[in-house]
């Protein structure tokens, strides 16, 4: 009898049920984000939000989701065993602010109309599907050529820039109530200790936090009260009019949509990577065929958000969650979108109370990305984030110039440097910062191990994608900046000198080591 035949493998565990409350309340806060955006920024009306993109936006969650479960379940079968965590997916954070504040925002400004905007970021999300159904085919080569350490560096600096940052100053701001939820975060995720009637640490920690909030007055029952009449069915249907309209102006958008489209087939990528550095190796190409067919038919239901396979699969499963955890989010997630729950979430659910499961992925992330390397190659994980901290700085930067009514080009980049701030620098070398990240590493891991020609190349590759602005580029164009380009180019000239002219007794480590390899 086959291993696949003998493995039993069951539908939940407990652990599952842990896993679920934590990616279930992670999807829960970006919804209500977005949710926001629409509303506060776009001034979409409500009936369209709640009506239309967070319905759409509930089948995107259902067809990852679902999705990811059937993998793990092959996975577990083929390989039998019973402890594969299936990958987490939900609505792509950086994509809902760039989709507002970078396609929507402006399009709204211009015409006055909403409902410009929202046909504007129908047609970004469906171009970033687009793209990222081609990186389906072309990531696995990208991931057969690129070594670990770059890549679970550049998603660690994602995941403490992007992922941990927002949440832990938002903590701070109501620590009387994020503190203690964190501190049972901790305990029932980082230590061997089960709570008190094994109740989920998930489910604890909300509870927990849900009640200082409303006994300390954080919450107000007026709000409650006005988010209830807010209920109501809402099934997803068809916006093809709507889409083609946004498709019509389409020319602006491949500035944006080309190189986030690439961003979103990469960190892809390295997710995936840091699932098999967790034991559980999945396809690449089919985890990245769901998040493109989710960004492409939730831009025909009426959702601008592109979805993603979510950083954190090392997390939930540490924190035991198996197959199921992630469909079962999904399928929760789905149904308050089409029961128009979400309004009525916000009011019960206090943000400091859910917002420390954020930081958790981000601690388990940047912890996993110097774990899972040789240690010789923490100096090139390093390298690897810091571009993604550049890219979150000037991000701090820009809004907060924005909120004083004007930006770093009316201050002058000159000005902005005599107050000890490098805008310019920080800027240039946080442009397209996952692509950048891998460059970056990569280069660093060959060099260190003495694979000078590697080295080189990923030089070159650098060098022809700053050139088109895709890394270290304010926009994608011609020539984007020479002086980067010309900068990788001389220090590709530099490796291959010593690939040629090294002494004898350092020529090994050419080829790529056997440990980066990893099959697809």
């Amino acid at each position: 009898m086959s291993t696949e035949a003998k493995t039993k493998l069951p539908w939940w565990v407990s652990g599952d049920t842990n896993a679920f409350f934590g990616l279930g309340f992670n999807v829960m806060v970006n919804v209500l984000v977005l949710s926001g955006l629409c509303l506060g920024v776009v001034h979409l009306p409500g009936s369209d939000v709640f009506g239309v993109i967070l319905p759409a936006m509930g089948i995107q969650l259902l067809i990852g989701n679902v999705y990811y479960t059937y993998l793990a379940r092959r996975l577990a079968r083929r390989e039998g065993r019973d402890d594969v965590c299936a990958m987490p997916y939900g609505p792509s954070v950086p994509h809902m602010f760039i989709v507002t504040f970078v396609i929507m925002l402006p399009t709204y400004l211009a015409t006055k109309d909403p409902l410009k905007a929202w046909a504007a970021g129908l047609a970004w999300c469906f171009i970033i599907g687009i793209i990222v159904l081609i990186g389906a085919f072309v990531g696995p080569y990208v991931r057969r050529f690129t070594p670990r350490a770059a890549m679970l560096g550049t998603l660690a600096g994602i995941s403490i820039a992007f992922i941990s940052m927002r949440p832990a100053a938002q903590m701070w701001e109501a620590a009387w109530i994020a503190l203690p939820v964190l501190a049972i975060i901790l305990i029932g995720f980082f230590t061997d200790l089960k709570l008190p009637g094994n109740i989920p640490v998930g489910l604890a920690a909300l509870l927990v936090g849900t009640a200082i909030g409303w006994a300390g007055g954080y919450m107000h029952p007026a709000d409650v009260t006005s988010a209830a009449k807010d209920i109501t069915v809402s099934l997803p249907t068809l916006n093809l009019g709507r889409l083609i309209d946004g498709l019509k102006e389409v020319s602006p958008l491949l500035a944006t949509a080309i190189p986030l489209g690439i961003y979103n087939f990469t960190e892809g990528m390295s997710n995936v990577e840091s699932a098999a550095a967790a034991g559980d190796s999945f396809n690449l190409r089919s985890v990245l065929l769901a998040d493109g067919t989710g960004a492409v038919v939730g831009s025909m239901l009426g959702s601008p958000f592109p979805p993603a396979v979510y950083i954190g699969h090392p997390g939930w499963k540490s924190a035991g969650g198996r197959t199921s955890y992630s469909m079962a989010s999904g399928v929760v997630i789905a149904l308050f979108c089409f029961l128009g729950m979400f309004a009525l979430l916000g009011a019960v659910l206090p943000a400091p109370a859910i917002v420390p499961i954020l930081l958790y992925i981000g601690l388990l992330i940047g912890a996993q990305a110097f774990q899972a390397v040789p240690k010789k190659h923490a100096v090139a994980v390093v390298m690897a984030i810091i571009p993604n901290i550049a890219a979150w700085a000037q991000g701090y930067m820009d809004n907060a110039l924005a909120a004083a009514g004007t930006s770093a080009t009316k201050v002058g980049y000159a000005a902005i440097a005599a107050s000890g701030t490098v805008y310019k620098g920080t800027a240039l070398l946080g442009g397209g910062a996952v692509l950048a990240g891998l460059v970056l590493g990569s280069i660093v891991v060959f060099v260190i191990d003495k694979s000078f020609i590697w080295a080189a190349g990923y030089c070159m590759f650098g060098a022809a994608l700053s050139f088109v602005g895709l890394i270290h580029g304010v926009k994608v164009e011609w020539n984007a900046n020479g002086q980067i380009s010309l900068g990788y180019l001389f220090a590709g000239l530099i490796f291959l000198a010593f690939f040629f002219y090294r002494p004898a007794e350092a020529q090994s480590g050419v080829d790529l080591p056997v440990e980066e390899t990893v099959a697809v």
